[in-house]
């Protein structure tokens, strides 16, 4: 009970902010101008209508998902530490674990649902003008988006409990997406070359960045044989299969997202609160 009142306060609190609005704003915007630009009726291998819109809303939503989600959730524990929350909260019968996990699932609700509610927007639209709609590819782009979310959400929570200070904990959280964003296919090909190091161990490193497993997932679906990423496809495709690896794409975010999340907690329980 503590833990779901906990969660609504939560939602409550982050309803009422500024980012919340900017946040929900930026991906309904998204979507919007998608129409505007008439992207519905372009095409790109093939693909035209809401998939063509899927397609490249997903791609803008790995770049600008996982930034939002760590900047504001890292302000979490972090910012209420330093507004002397902890104090106030120990006095009240609530228990340690209620709070932090009810904060965690307050806070996902409130940055999945924007998310997720665009795409449905665009649905709506669709079924409105009579497009046709690939609900499989909805359902599980719908599937990447929460695992996503949830995944950089628990690293958010993890950053916010060891920062002694919401601003450290800002400048964590960037630290953070910039180095999951350099070691991208780009910087890990270079390193290869360089260093002359065994492709399986590359794509290795690779897969471990969640931010290359939603990227890949994504292309996934409307490109099977993976061509977009080379030779490295095979080694993917051959330890995987194309099931199997959209399978492992929303398995391992929402891993990472958990173990962080139980890792922060861990650490929040032995730390100094006040």
């Amino acid at each position: 009970m503590h833990l779901l009142l906990t969660a609504y306060t939560d939602i409550l609190e982050s309803l009422r902010a500024r980012w919340f609005f900017v946040y929900s704003g930026i991906f309904g915007g998204i979507v919007v101008l998608l129409f505007l630009f008439g992207l519905t009726e372009s095409r790109i291998m093939g693909f035209t209508g809401i998939t063509r819109m899927m397609i490249t809303y997903i791609q803008l939503s790995m770049a600008i998902l996982p930034i939002f989600i760590l900047i504001t959730t890292v302000r979490s524990v972090a910012g209420d530490r330093e507004a002397g929350v902890f104090e106030y909260l120990l006095s009240l019968p609530i228990n340690l674990n209620s709070w932090f996990w009810g904060k965690m699932l307050g806070r996902f609700v409130v940055v999945f649902l924007p998310v997720f509610l665009a795409l449905v927007g665009a649905i709506i639209w669709g079924v409105a003008n009579g497009a046709d709609v690939p609900w499989n590819i909805f359902l599980y782009y719908s599937g990447l988006l929460f695992s996503l979310s949830w995944c950089f959400l628990g690293i958010g929570m993890l950053i916010s409990t060891l920062a002694r200070s919401a601003d450290v904990a800002q400048g964590a959280a960037f630290i953070v997406w910039l180095a999951l964003i350099l070691f991208l296919d780009l910087i890990l090909l270079g390193v290869m070359i360089r260093e002359s190091l065994n492709p399986d161990l590359i794509v290795a490193m690779a897969l471990v960045n969640p931010l290359q497993v939603f990227r890949t997932a994504a292309m996934l679906l409307f490109d099977p044989q993976l061509v977009l990423l080379g030779p490295s496809a095979y080694l993917i495709l051959d330890h995987f299969g194309e099931k199997g690896y959209l399978i492992w794409s929303l398995i391992y975010p929402v891993g990472i997202g958990t173990l962080s999340g139980w890792i922060g907690y861990s650490i929040f329980l032995r730390s100094d609160l006040p």
